[in-house]
């Protein structure tokens, strides 16, 4: 199986320069490709340029500038011409498709934050030594990084990424032929309800709560655009006081996504280590926090109807916070590498449908945390009800594992 590792870089202040001189000369390179499709489409009787006249070139660009592009990885520059030749082909499929379009953008300075090498020991190469004590990457033009590898790599490194996140570094690994670790069978099934009051409940009647780690940190982040907020227009062009409050900013989100990401980690694996089988809703995390499309007032030109988009806001913000798409994904690879099943099922009426007689209404949910058949009178916790109903609907498939 394919499984990716992300660790700690530990630079010294000469290769942390060196690292963000990579990654500047990446974003010129990504920008001048980008701006020579632009000008051969619109002046050159829309003429179009691909990846390979682009990589054609490389050869001569890297003489003409040794300083900034010759110095650097040949096969990396290419992942970079590539990355924006995928951007025009999802360009193209979304036109087709009569889609919002969504034309590649120049990337700015602190919006191009990765290099791919596609090989190992093709301008990077991955040292570890057999007690994983020192661990050190080799990459061309910045020299030999410490890595804080806090797991051991299993399989074999394919591809080598690196990747600036605030003030920090990391460098990810792509292995293949990674060995799976299938866990002793247990014989139990749980269905599982994502919800919001609680981040999820299983069919056994746990409640998982919801540490809305965004809310927790609502007091510090308002701060930070406060103080964000009060340098004028001419002084947010990159002065040096106004990138340190960006920074700041960038790291109380980075904190946040970290807490997010360590939750899920650990809330997935407890669900695959003590169960054979997981049900779950299928979720279309997208739509749900879509905001809500504008009402034009026919009585007034030019103007709208109410249509809850304040109240919307709210719960898409929870929503977000909650990371329901990013925990399902992290919970389907935990499994896969355990030799454990999950199964996803039709989310709708979850809520509404009494798992006793089967009678589905929408005055069942009495509330938000209760429900009680109209028909028969069954009450219980509606996210338990959900997460039992949630556990009917794969039953043919976890039957046969149990």
């Amino acid at each position: 199986m394919i499984r990716a590792y992300k660790f700690l870089l530990r630079p010294t202040a000469r290769q942390a320069v060196a690292l963000r001189e990579m990654l500047a000369d990446r974003c010129s390179l990504y920008n001048g490709a980008l701006q020579e499709r632009r000008d051969a489409y619109r002046h050159a009787s829309k003429t179009t340029i691909r990846y390979g006249d682009q990589s054609a070139q490389l050869k001569e660009i890297r003489a003409f500038d040794p300083e900034r592009q010759g110095r650097w990885s040949f096969s990396s520059q290419q992942a970079t011409l590539r990355r924006l030749d995928k951007a025009f082909q999802a360009f193209f499929r979304r036109v087709k498709a009569s889609l919002t379009p969504g034309y590649p953008r120049f990337k700015g300075a602190g919006h191009f934050d990765t290099v791919v090498f596609p090989k190992d020991g093709d301008g990077c190469r991955w040292d570890s030594t057999p007690d994983d004590r020192q661990t050190r990457v080799r990459l061309q033009g910045v020299g030999h990084v410490r890595v804080h590898q806090h797991r051991p790599v299993q399989g074999r490194v394919r591809t080598i990424s690196v990747k600036r996140e605030g003030n920090r570094w990391y460098v990810v690994l792509a292995c293949d032929n990674v060995p799976a670790e299938k866990l002793s069978p247990t014989g139990a099934v749980v269905g599982i309800d994502m919800g919001i009051a609680h981040f999820l409940t299983t069919s056994d009647g746990e409640h998982i709560a919801n540490p809305r780690f965004l809310d927790a940190m609502a007091g510090e982040l308002a701060e930070a655009q406060q103080h964000l907020a009060t340098f004028p227009k001419r002084a947010r062009q990159r002065t040096r006081k106004h990138r340190a409050a960006v920074r700041k900013f960038a790291k109380l989100y980075g904190k946040i996504r970290r807490q997010r990401t360590d939750f899920h980690h650990k809330t997935a694996r407890a669900l695959v280590r003590d169960h054979d089988a997981i049900a779950h809703e299928r979720l279309n995390t997208a739509g749900m926090s879509k905001s809500p499309a504008p009402k034009a007032d026919p009585d007034q030109p030019g103007g709208f109807l109410p249509n809850g988009a304040a109240a919307k806001a709210g719960l898409n913000r929870s929503l977000l916070d909650a990371g329901w798409a990013q925990f399902l994904g992290i919970l389907a690879n935990k499994a896969e590498s355990a030799g454990r099943l999950v199964v996803p099922v039709d989310a709708r009426n979850t809520s509404r449908t009494c798992p006793s007689c089967g009678h589905v209404a929408k005055e069942n949910r009495v509330t938000q945390a209760k429900f009680e058949c109209t028909a028969c009178g069954f009450a219980a916790n509606a996210a338990h009800v959900g997460a039992t109903n949630v556990l009917n609907r794969a039953g043919p498939v976890l039957c046969d594992v149990a």
